[in-house]
């Protein structure tokens, strides 16, 4: 009887987690992914993977956003490339947020995804650090890196980063 009980938390904790930060965490990793499909999966998949593990997992929360984001880094490994953000329409959308998810797919994947960790996830460079397996060190330089290459692209320069 208290197995099938720590089940049914395990389930309401998830699908609370789901309901609080499900969207946000589909929008932060297609962010990063710039793939709609990949986002699909990696949200899924996480979700898919956290009801399997059950009670092994501590903090539901950051136990989901970390497997999405190693998920949808996967997929991405195995195109070799960054999968070019398509849905785009063709004529410019005038919200500011369309202009920052075209200049993000030219920010390269190590500092997109602390981008958007940081800003959007909200998360501190140490907890970045273990969401990217890297150094909190290494994120602050990946998040200068990023920012700077941000501001280029937002203010119309096209010099590499």
């Amino acid at each position: 009887m208290e197995g099938q009980a720590t089940t049914v938390s395990i389930q309401s904790d998830l699908e609370s987690v789901y309901r609080l930060h499900g969207a946000r965490l589909w929008r932060s990793v297609y962010a990063y992914a710039q793939d709609r499909h990949v986002a699909d999966d990696a949200v899924a998949e996480a979700f898919a993977q956290a009801l399997r593990r059950g009670s092994a997992i501590q903090s539901p929360e950051k136990w989901v956003w970390k497997a999405a984001f190693r998920i949808a880094a996967g997929r991405l490994q195995e195109r070799h490339r960054s999968v070019p953000l398509k849905e785009v329409p063709a004529v410019r959308n005038p919200e500011p947020a369309w202009e920052l998810l075209t200049a993000l797919r030219e920010v390269p994947e190590r500092p997109r995804a602390c981008l958007v960790l940081h800003y959007y996830g909200g998360y501190g460079t140490a907890e970045i650090a273990r969401l990217v397996g890297s150094t909190p060190a290494a994120v602050r330089m990946q998040l200068t890196r990023g920012r700077r290459r941000l501001q280029e692209l937002l203010e119309g320069g096209e010099s590499g980063a």
